[in-house]
């Protein structure tokens, strides 16, 4: 396979679950699997029997696949019969069969082995029916039901404007399609599903569609159990019979990288329907008597990528900011999400967090924010057993706390460091997160000032540090006591520091009040007591006095401001 090929392959590759499996208990593997298998149930029962969708459909499938590994999982046999309660009380004259999903490339390429006279289509997001022409007048829709027996949506013919109720020959006939929602130009990678299949199931739930409802339901028909023995045959007589889109939307290929082509390209042109992948068909099939209602093996679908992609939640941690900003970070088993391997995800805020009251083993839903960013946006299934979460105390943290390291105080003590010598404060080279915590777990760090006096001996008695990164780390140290006063002012997380007096020495600065402070330009009143209370800091103060005593430009309480 071409490399660039290969790339837009693995670009379209689903999203899938960890193939590890959790470490439960038997007791709770059977809690937790019959509560999974309510909720399906319950999906099952509204979609099929109410025509309402209560999640997205990538969602529901995602969940099924949950369900269905996490019995591999445990050995379980209790099945789920998703159309349980879909099934009506009409026979379908040929049965509807299953399709077979494949889960990615080397999947399609195993079932094309060996078969010939292989076509493709896009696998319109609509509701499955069984059409019964007679004389050339359609008399009877089916909706699917169980594949066997379904219900008689016959009542909206009359409504149902947009598809062919007429055929140019008196044929007595059964198709077999979609009934879709009609969109102008819809780009599968851009607008996803638009709950297309939810919207079409709901609206032929209705007692009765109405003229317009019925105006925006297309028909694609995907099969003719009973037509000419090849597919090229039978769409060119479904064109004649008033099918045309049949025979526009499918095509012949030759090899898997064909059906890769074909999948990209659908997933990224505009159509009048919306796609959930690709079909695979065989040419030649077994004869219309010997249907079954289950997935044959002259028909597959491969699937587009999930746009929501269905993540558990290993750990939930929180990460304390330099201003005391509390961030819980939700540590997810990684999934894929286009080309993006997703691990963790923010949830913004620690509020958010406790309304939400995330736990591990929850199933949380993530997408991408901008095509690029991971965003939480719900949690769809909880876990039985809540395990239990140590989150920071509400209002412990804020813009005065942890200037030293004391206990419980490292995250945010380490940012501060962090934000100091980092390109927006003094810029030291070769000095990051690592290196900061390493000093702090060592004891040489516990103050913000504590740096300034470590020799080279000290570093390398901290693991991770060598004779050679030592050196650097001196030499770091040495550039920054250089730096300028309005560098320090910054790392050090002065608010508002392009408005703090330049030329102005840090005795004069912590004599300012607020109402001094407010006189300045671009300093409203908000600002103005954030400046006092940072300069009349106790902590910040100190930080300032040992920074004086070090000989460092700015901080002596006698200076001679025009050295600034």
């Amino acid at each position: 396979m071409p490399v660039m090929l290969l790339m837009l392959v693995l670009l379209l590759a689903p999203a899938s679950h960890a193939s590890d499996c959790p470490e439960w208990s038997a007791d709770r593997a059977d809690v937790e699997l019959a509560n999974l298998r309510e909720t399906l149930a319950q999906w099952d029962d509204h979609y099929h029997r109410l025509g309402e969708a209560l999640v997205p459909d990538t969602l529901y499938d995602q969940s099924r696949q949950r369900l269905l590994h996490l019995q591999r999982c445990f050995a379980h046999q209790g099945g789920l019969d998703s159309l349980a309660t879909s099934r009506g009380p009409l026979a379908h004259p040929i049965p509807h069969t299953g399709v077979e999903k494949l889960p990615d490339a080397q999947a399609v390429a195993r079932w094309m082995a060996g078969k010939t006279g292989v076509w493709v289509q896009p696998k319109v997001d609509g509701v499955a029916v069984s059409l019964i022409y007679r004389q050339g007048r359609l008399v009877r829709l089916l909706s699917r039901g169980d594949g066997v027996r379904g219900h008689d949506w016959s009542r909206h013919i009359q409504d149902l404007e947009g598809i062919t109720r007429q055929l140019p020959q008196a044929l007595d006939l059964v198709l077999q399609g979609e009934l879709y929602l009609r969109l102008d130009g819809h780009v599968q990678v851009q607008a996803g599903s638009a709950n297309a299949r939810g919207n079409v199931a709901g609206l032929l739930a209705r007692k009765r569609l109405g003229r317009e409802q019925g105006e925006r339901i297309g028909l694609f028909v995907w099969d003719w159990p009973q037509g000419p023995t090849t597919q090229a045959e039978r769409l060119t007589q479904l064109t004649a019979l008033g099918f045309a889109d049949s025979e526009r939307y499918s095509t012949p290929i030759a090899t898997p990288q064909e059906a890769a082509q074909w999948r990209l390209h659908w997933y990224r042109t505009p159509l009048p329907f919306a796609t959930d992948g690709l079909i695979l068909r065989q040419n030649s099939r077994p004869p219309a008597d010997r249907w079954q209602a289950n997935a044959p093996y002259w028909i597959a679908a491969w699937k587009y990528p999930f746009a929501q992609a269905l993540a558990q939640v290993r750990e939930v941690r929180f990460v304390i900011g330099r201003t005391g900003r509390v961030t819980p970070l939700l540590k997810l088993q990684p999934v894929t999400l286009d080309d993006r391997r997703i691990s963790q995800v923010s949830l913004g805020s620690l509020a958010r967090w406790q309304t939400l009251d995330i736990r591990p083993g929850d199933q949380v839903v993530i997408s991408l924010a901008g095509l690029t960013i991971p965003r939480f946006e719900q949690v769809l299934h909880r876990a039985v057993e809540r395990q239990p979460v140590l989150a920071p105390e509400a209002g412990r943290f804020g813009p005065h706390s942890c200037w030293r390291a004391s206990e419980g105080c490292e995250e945010q003590f380490i940012a501060r460091l962090v934000w100091l010598g980092g390109k927006q404060g003094l810029a030291m080279p070769g000095i990051g997160p690592g290196t900061w915590r390493r000093l702090v777990q060592a004891g040489l760090v516990t103050s913000l000032t504590d740096w300034l006096v470590l020799d080279a001996e000290q570093l390398t008695t901290v693991p991770g540090i060598s004779e050679i990164t030592a050196l650097q780390l001196q030499r770091s140290f040495a550039m920054a006591r250089s730096r300028p006063f309005a560098q320090w002012l910054k790392g050090l997380g002065v608010p508002a520091p392009g408005h703090v007096p330049r030329g102005e020495p840090w005795p004069a600065l912590a004599a300012r009040s607020a109402s001094d402070w407010q006189t300045l330009p671009g300093i409203g009143a908000t600002r103005a007591r954030q400046l006092a209370a940072f300069f009349a800091n106790a902590d910040v103060q100190g930080i300032a006095t040992r920074l004086g005593n070090s000989g460092l430009d700015g901080f002596q309480a006698t200076q001679d401001a025009r050295s600034q």
